[in-house]
Protein backbone atom coordinates (compact mmCIF):
# COMPACT_ATOMS: atom_id res chain seq x y z
CA UNK A 1 0.00 0.00 0.00
CA UNK A 2 1.52 3.27 -0.92
CA UNK A 3 -0.62 6.03 1.34
CA UNK A 4 0.65 9.89 0.32
CA UNK A 5 0.69 12.91 2.84
CA UNK A 6 -0.20 16.52 1.47
CA UNK A 7 -0.28 19.10 4.18
CA UNK A 8 1.70 22.56 5.01
CA UNK A 9 4.02 22.91 7.52
CA UNK A 10 2.51 22.93 10.81
CA UNK A 11 -0.27 20.21 10.04
CA UNK A 12 0.91 17.50 11.99
CA UNK A 13 2.31 15.31 8.82
CA UNK A 14 5.31 13.85 10.40
CA UNK A 15 3.43 12.70 13.75
CA UNK A 16 0.57 10.93 11.72
CA UNK A 17 3.05 9.54 8.79
CA UNK A 18 4.97 8.36 12.21
CA UNK A 19 2.61 6.62 13.64
CA UNK A 20 0.80 5.14 10.92
CA UNK A 21 4.55 3.91 9.65
CA UNK A 22 4.63 1.95 13.58
CA UNK A 23 1.23 0.94 13.41
CA UNK A 24 1.01 -0.27 9.43
CA UNK A 25 4.47 -1.63 9.39
CA UNK A 26 5.73 0.36 6.45
CA UNK A 27 8.54 3.09 6.35
CA UNK A 28 8.07 6.56 6.07
CA UNK A 29 9.87 7.80 3.03
CA UNK A 30 10.81 11.43 3.00
CA UNK A 31 12.36 12.77 -0.28
CA UNK A 32 14.67 14.70 1.90
CA UNK A 33 16.20 11.84 3.87
CA UNK A 34 16.46 10.27 0.51
CA UNK A 35 18.70 13.29 -0.70
CA UNK A 36 20.67 13.19 2.73
CA UNK A 37 21.54 9.67 2.52
CA UNK A 38 22.28 9.48 -1.19
CA UNK A 39 24.42 12.61 -0.32
CA UNK A 40 26.23 11.23 2.66
CA UNK A 41 26.77 8.03 0.63
CA UNK A 42 28.23 9.57 -2.27
CA UNK A 43 26.04 8.04 -4.79
CA UNK A 44 25.89 8.95 -8.30
CA UNK A 45 22.32 10.40 -8.12
CA UNK A 46 23.47 12.02 -4.71
CA UNK A 47 26.18 13.65 -6.11
CA UNK A 48 24.15 15.22 -8.88
CA UNK A 49 21.79 16.55 -6.38
CA UNK A 50 24.03 18.05 -3.80
CA UNK A 51 24.99 20.42 -6.93
CA UNK A 52 21.17 22.22 -6.65
CA UNK A 53 21.09 21.84 -2.83
CA UNK A 54 24.26 23.54 -2.56
CA UNK A 55 23.27 26.37 -4.59
CA UNK A 56 19.86 26.55 -2.55
CA UNK A 57 17.92 25.03 -5.77
CA UNK A 58 14.96 22.34 -6.19
CA UNK A 59 16.12 19.13 -7.49
CA UNK A 60 15.10 18.37 -11.09
CA UNK A 61 12.57 15.35 -11.19
CA UNK A 62 15.36 13.62 -13.22
CA UNK A 63 17.17 13.24 -10.10
CA UNK A 64 14.46 12.89 -7.08
CA UNK A 65 11.92 10.49 -9.13
CA UNK A 66 15.21 7.72 -10.17
CA UNK A 67 15.58 8.32 -6.19
CA UNK A 68 12.63 7.87 -4.87
CA UNK A 69 12.43 4.40 -7.33
CA UNK A 70 15.77 3.35 -5.61
CA UNK A 71 14.38 3.16 -2.18
CA UNK A 72 10.98 2.25 -3.18
CA UNK A 73 12.62 -0.73 -4.32
CA UNK A 74 14.08 -1.61 -0.88
CA UNK A 75 13.15 -4.66 1.15
CA UNK A 76 11.40 -2.78 4.40
CA UNK A 77 9.15 -0.91 1.45
CA UNK A 78 7.97 -3.77 -0.43
CA UNK A 79 4.63 -4.32 1.55
CA UNK A 80 4.25 -0.32 1.08
CA UNK A 81 5.15 3.13 1.79
CA UNK A 82 4.45 6.35 3.60
CA UNK A 83 5.68 9.13 1.08
CA UNK A 84 6.07 12.81 2.57
CA UNK A 85 7.45 15.63 0.73
CA UNK A 86 7.07 14.26 -2.93
CA UNK A 87 5.24 14.81 -4.97
CA UNK A 88 5.09 19.07 -4.92
CA UNK A 89 3.52 19.52 -8.54
CA UNK A 90 0.27 17.94 -10.54
CA UNK A 91 3.78 16.75 -13.16
CA UNK A 92 5.76 15.29 -10.60
CA UNK A 93 2.86 13.25 -9.54
CA UNK A 94 2.18 12.01 -13.26
CA UNK A 95 5.80 11.10 -13.27
CA UNK A 96 5.04 9.31 -9.92
CA UNK A 97 1.90 7.64 -11.00
CA UNK A 98 4.54 6.26 -13.93
CA UNK A 99 6.69 5.31 -11.94
CA UNK A 100 4.80 3.22 -9.73
CA UNK A 101 2.99 1.49 -12.56
CA UNK A 102 6.13 0.72 -13.70
CA UNK A 103 6.64 -1.15 -10.70
CA UNK A 104 3.23 -2.50 -10.77
CA UNK A 105 2.06 -0.13 -7.83
CA UNK A 106 0.09 2.78 -7.34
CA UNK A 107 -0.55 5.64 -4.95
CA UNK A 108 -3.82 3.97 -2.79
CA UNK A 109 -4.70 7.11 -0.53
CA UNK A 110 -3.94 10.56 -0.60
CA UNK A 111 -4.51 12.25 3.51
CA UNK A 112 -4.98 15.87 3.23
CA UNK A 113 -3.98 17.52 6.30
CA UNK A 114 -5.76 20.97 7.05
CA UNK A 115 -5.47 23.27 9.91
CA UNK A 116 -6.42 26.96 10.67
CA UNK A 117 -3.17 29.19 9.55
CA UNK A 118 -3.50 30.96 13.17
CA UNK A 119 -2.91 27.73 14.53
CA UNK A 120 -0.48 26.54 12.09
CA UNK A 121 1.71 30.19 12.92
CA UNK A 122 1.16 29.32 16.37
CA UNK A 123 2.64 26.01 16.28
CA UNK A 124 5.31 26.93 13.99
CA UNK A 125 6.64 29.55 16.60
CA UNK A 126 6.54 27.23 19.02
CA UNK A 127 7.93 24.06 17.40
CA UNK A 128 11.01 22.91 18.54
CA UNK A 129 13.38 19.75 16.58
CA UNK A 130 15.50 18.18 17.81
CA UNK A 131 19.75 19.02 17.18
CA UNK A 132 21.02 15.22 16.28
CA UNK A 133 20.90 14.74 13.11
CA UNK A 134 19.64 10.73 13.52
CA UNK A 135 16.74 11.82 16.12
CA UNK A 136 14.76 15.08 14.40
CA UNK A 137 12.26 14.33 17.11
CA UNK A 138 10.03 17.26 16.86
CA UNK A 139 8.24 19.20 20.03
CA UNK A 140 5.72 22.12 20.79
CA UNK A 141 6.49 24.13 23.87
CA UNK A 142 2.55 24.23 24.29
CA UNK A 143 1.02 21.28 22.63
CA UNK A 144 3.98 18.69 23.49
CA UNK A 145 6.73 20.09 25.43
CA UNK A 146 9.90 17.54 26.00
CA UNK A 147 10.12 16.33 30.00
CA UNK A 148 12.87 18.78 30.10
CA UNK A 149 12.67 22.27 28.67
CA UNK A 150 14.92 22.23 25.70
CA UNK A 151 16.46 19.06 26.00
CA UNK A 152 15.02 15.89 23.67
CA UNK A 153 13.27 12.90 25.27
CA UNK A 154 14.50 10.34 23.48
CA UNK A 155 18.50 10.65 23.09
CA UNK A 156 19.23 14.28 25.41
CA UNK A 157 20.51 16.36 22.90
CA UNK A 158 19.19 20.05 22.47
CA UNK A 159 16.69 21.01 20.50
CA UNK A 160 16.36 24.23 18.76
CA UNK A 161 13.90 26.48 16.90
CA UNK A 162 14.42 26.82 13.10
CA UNK A 163 15.49 30.04 11.77
CA UNK A 164 12.23 30.06 9.01
CA UNK A 165 9.89 29.11 12.38
CA UNK A 166 10.58 32.42 14.15
CA UNK A 167 8.63 34.95 12.08
CA UNK A 168 5.59 35.23 11.76
CA UNK A 169 5.11 36.82 8.34
CA UNK A 170 7.43 34.71 6.54
CA UNK A 171 5.61 31.65 7.88
CA UNK A 172 2.07 33.15 6.46
CA UNK A 173 4.04 33.47 3.27
CA UNK A 174 5.52 29.94 3.37
CA UNK A 175 1.59 29.31 3.79
CA UNK A 176 0.33 31.37 1.04
CA UNK A 177 2.60 29.56 -1.41
CA UNK A 178 1.83 25.75 -0.31
CA UNK A 179 -1.64 26.54 -1.02
CA UNK A 180 -0.79 28.41 -4.73
CA UNK A 181 1.45 25.38 -5.43
CA UNK A 182 -0.58 22.27 -3.98
CA UNK A 183 -4.75 23.26 -4.85
CA UNK A 184 -4.06 21.52 -8.32
CA UNK A 185 -2.53 18.38 -6.80
CA UNK A 186 -5.35 18.10 -3.80
CA UNK A 187 -7.90 18.04 -7.12
CA UNK A 188 -5.94 15.67 -9.10
CA UNK A 189 -5.93 13.45 -6.55
CA UNK A 190 -9.63 14.32 -5.60
CA UNK A 191 -10.53 13.77 -8.98
CA UNK A 192 -8.80 9.96 -8.78
CA UNK A 193 -10.99 9.24 -5.92
CA UNK A 194 -8.25 8.91 -3.36
CA UNK A 195 -8.05 11.71 -1.52
CA UNK A 196 -8.78 11.92 2.46
CA UNK A 197 -8.86 15.21 3.62
CA UNK A 198 -8.70 15.07 8.12
CA UNK A 199 -8.97 18.58 9.91
CA UNK A 200 -6.47 18.89 12.59
CA UNK A 201 -7.20 21.22 14.88
CA UNK A 202 -7.67 22.43 18.39
CA UNK A 203 -11.00 24.02 16.94
CA UNK A 204 -12.28 20.19 16.71
CA UNK A 205 -10.43 18.96 19.13
CA UNK A 206 -8.54 16.40 16.93
CA UNK A 207 -4.90 15.82 16.27
CA UNK A 208 -2.45 13.85 14.85
CA UNK A 209 -2.33 11.04 16.70
CA UNK A 210 -6.31 10.82 16.50
CA UNK A 211 -5.96 10.91 12.80
CA UNK A 212 -3.67 8.10 12.79
CA UNK A 213 -5.59 6.18 15.15
CA UNK A 214 -8.62 6.00 13.10
CA UNK A 215 -6.56 5.87 9.55
CA UNK A 216 -4.54 2.78 10.98
CA UNK A 217 -7.80 1.23 12.25
CA UNK A 218 -9.51 1.95 8.85
CA UNK A 219 -6.35 0.31 6.86
CA UNK A 220 -5.99 -2.49 8.99
CA UNK A 221 -9.68 -3.95 8.28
Amino acid sequence: MIIMMLGAQGTGKGTVAGMLSQELGIPQVSTGDIFRKNIAEQTELGIEANKYMSKGELVPDEITVPMLEDRLNCEDAQKGAILDGFPRTTVQAEKLDEMLEKMGKKVDLVVNLITPKDEIIDRMLTRRVCTNQDCKTTYNTKLHPSKVPGICDKCGAPLKQREDDSDPEAIRKRLEIYEEKTSPLVEYYKAKGILQTEEVSLRVNRMGPDVAKDLSEKLKK
